[in-house]
């Protein structure tokens, strides 16, 4: 049975991430990862594996999110769907690459240190605002399977829906930031699926997670956020459309910076 006050802090996340997740197509991991490992933590678990298990929950939260949010811009004809189906093999493929393998054998610190640096790197691109070569274009076939592959396995590392990469990528190729986004949005739930199966197998027979757990899955917080961003999931495609462009970029560039601070503190002090 979950203490009143977790509901709470849960379902405040969840809304916050459903909005996030619509808004800036980032699934909202990026705001769940440090919110849970600093609720994780103060309940007691081990910085290591609160640090694990957030990662996890989050990434599952993306399976319900990202089905919300890709049909709010799908029906306002936004997701690029020829990008993602040339993307999600690739994805698949990197994401059980990391989520079965590196995720199990690094240790939780050095996981919140590369969440930190990859969303501290992918902010600083986003606020540049460099404009890409007008002749630059999506690349071929094997291409984007490369590009999917790396948005995988970075996103199965740092329990992100992979708009970290995958948004600063399609923009680099003169894919609109708001096509970005939804296409994104639509990636997410690959991503999460793929991720989400390999870190429940990875996690079976760990000692010290939370109750409730499903391998390094917290099912109670998977349960709370996932109906509470999906709800808000709507309102934050609404917004994404009715913003200009480079408003987008800096907020979405102002809150990785913010997230990834924090990471890196959490990373330092648990090494």
């Amino acid at each position: 049975m979950l203490e009143p006050l977790l509901i709470v802090e849960l379902a405040a996340l969840g809304l916050c991430t459903g909005f996030l997740a619509g808004l800036l197509g980032i699934g909202g991991g990026m705001i769940m990862v440090p919110f849970i490992t600093a609720i994780l933590t103060n309940r007691g678990i081990a910085p290591d594996l609160a640090v694990k298990a957030a990662i996890a929950t989050s990434m599952a939260t993306i399976i319900f999110t990202s089905v919300s949010s890709v049909r709010a811009h799908h029906k306002r004809g936004a997701v690029r769907w020829d990008i993602a189906r040339k993307l999600a093999p690739g994805i698949v493929l990197g994401a059980a690459l990391a989520s079965l393998g590196v995720f199990a054998i690094l240790k939780g610190s050095w996981l919140a240190l590369l969440f930190a640096a990859f969303v501290g790197f992918s902010a600083t691109q986003m606020l540049k605002d460099k404009k890409p070569k007008p002749s630059r274009t999506l690349p071929g076939t094997a291409g984007q399977l490369s590009a999917g592959g790396v948005i995988g396995f970075l996103s199965g590392l740092v329990g992100a829906g992979g708009g970290f990469v995958s948004v600063p990528f399609m923009t680099w190729c003169n894919v609109p930031i708001h096509n970005a986004v939804a296409t994104s949005a639509a990636l997410g739930f690959p991503i999460a699926l793929a991720n989400g199966i390999g870190y429940v197998i990875a996690g079976q027979g760990v000692q010290g997670l939370p109750a409730g757990s499903f391998g390094y899955v917290y099912l109670p917080a998977l349960a709370v956020i996932a109906v509470a961003s999906v709800l808000m999931a709507p309102v934050g495609v609404k917004a994404a459309h009715a913003l200009p462009v480079k408003s987008l970029k800096r907020v979405f560039a102002g809150i990785l910076y913010v997230l990834a601070a924090y990471m890196l503190y959490k990373g330092i002090s648990s090494l």
